[in-house]
């Protein structure tokens, strides 16, 4: 089957939309003095970035 590069390229911004909003989640933890918080947002937001990237590879390779 055929790699769907519109739809990985759709999902890809989904990711980076995620990441931006726990990243800014994050922050707002963070100011807020709950560091245990903003540490696993952080995380997610970091899992989430490297997702985004796997994809764009991908659809680079198959375009």
């Amino acid at each position: 089957m055929p790699l769907d590069a519109a739809e990985l390229s759709s999902i890809s911004s989904l990711l980076r939309q995620l990441s931006q909003r726990v990243g800014a989640m994050g922050e707002a933890a963070a100011r807020g003095d709950e560091e245990d918080v903003a540490n696993e947002l952080f995380g997610v937001e970091r899992a989430l970035s490297g997702a985004e990237r796997k994809l764009g590879r991908l659809v680079a390779r198959h375009s």
